[in-house]
């Protein structure tokens, strides 16, 4: 399932903590997530972040007689994508010079790993095709 187009919402820590347990145990109850966090919480507290979660379109629900029970409405991988890019995006979007932002980029990748500073050259040369190749065709990007 992919992410809608608008930018995700943020979450407190609480919210995370909620999410991550709902990312370990697939699909859960208000009981089973109150009993998977800190016992310090109320059983309400967890029941309103939850609640929050789905209003926020993170988590998912069903309900089961009188129960709710929730899970991911999207992998992890899908969502840490999509916060690198909404992180890319504004800060490509900021009053600064983007290629301030590319250089620093570079820099940074080249300092960490080497293997990466070639992936991001070949994913470089793959966006640059993909365009030419969309220019041709009239498709978009």
């Amino acid at each position: 399932m992919s992410l809608s187009p608008r930018a995700l919402p943020k979450l407190g820590p609480l919210e995370t903590k909620v999410l991550e347990l709902a990312w370990a145990r697939g699909e859960m109850s208000v009981r089973d997530a109150a009993e998977g966090l800190a016992p310090q919480l109320a059983y309400t507290t967890v029941m309103t972040t939850l609640d929050r979660l789905f209003k926020k379109g993170v988590l998912q629900r069903r309900r089961v007689e009188r129960a709710f029970f929730y899970s991911p409405r999207y992998s992890r991988q899908e969502m840490q994508t999509r916060q690198a890019g909404d992180f890319v995006k504004g800060l490509l979007q900021a009053e600064s010079s983007p290629e301030l932002l590319i250089s620093c980029l570079v820099d940074a990748v080249g300092q960490y790993d080497e293997a990466l500073l070639l992936e991001l050259e070949r994913k470089v040369a793959d966006k640059r095709e993909e365009l030419a190749r969309n220019s041709r065709t009239g498709g978009e990007a």
